[in-house]
């Protein structure tokens, strides 16, 4: 019985622990769509599909990145296409800015990322080259309140915190849908 409440607790907790996340979404998946006054959060920063048409990152309420459409239509709508190209297109649907970044069908990503940068993903394919901090070999491996860190043997902690690698995905490997990996400590206290 003891093992069936640790796992309540522990799916609860997990549960709470992502909802900021969930609530804040900072990700347009493919197939997704910003429309009109519509917008991805991550932190201070901010990207938003206006009612101008101009799509814009903002940091702090201070514009540093845009489409460069503003009055190109009306009604529009940005859309993460299935061949990976980004497009906003007005309310007759037709394409006023793209990526230029269309290539193959799959699934694609576009994620407002907590260094300011917005990229697609599949492979990353565009950004908006607005980092604030690069990843070099100096800071490869550091720790600090959590979240995901490069270590040097090319594999990514994820939720590593006070210095230890709760999950560890070695490059070249993946993570299949729907499974979870949990710290030592936790696995053994749920038995898994």
């Amino acid at each position: 019985m003891a093992s069936k409440a640790s796992v309540i607790i522990l799916s609860a907790a997990i549960f709470l622990g992502l909802l900021p996340s969930a609530l804040s979404k900072n990700i347009l998946l493919s197939g997704e769509t910003l429309e009109t006054g519509k917008f991805l959060t991550e932190g201070e920063f901010t990207f938003l599909m206006q009612s101008d048409c101009n799509l814009v990152l903002y940091d702090l309420n201070r514009p540093i990145w845009s489409s460069g459409t503003i009055h190109k239509g009306s009604g529009c709508i940005l859309k993460m296409q299935n061949d990976g190209n980004l497009v906003i297109y007005n309310v007759t649907n037709n394409a006023i800015w793209a990526s230029n970044t269309g290539g193959q069908q799959g699934n694609y990503i576009l994620i407002l990322q907590r260094d300011r940068n917005v990229v697609i993903y599949s492979q990353p394919i565009f950004n908006t080259d607005t980092a604030v901090s690069k990843l070099n070999s100096s800071n490869l491996g550091e720790t600090g309140n959590g979240g995901n860190i490069a270590q040097p043997e090319n594999k990514i902690a994820i939720g590593a915190s006070n210095g230890h690698n709760a999950n560890i995905l070695p490059s070249g490997e993946t993570l299949p849908t729907g499974k979870l990996t949990l710290p030592s400590e936790v696995a053994t206290e749920t038995g898994k």
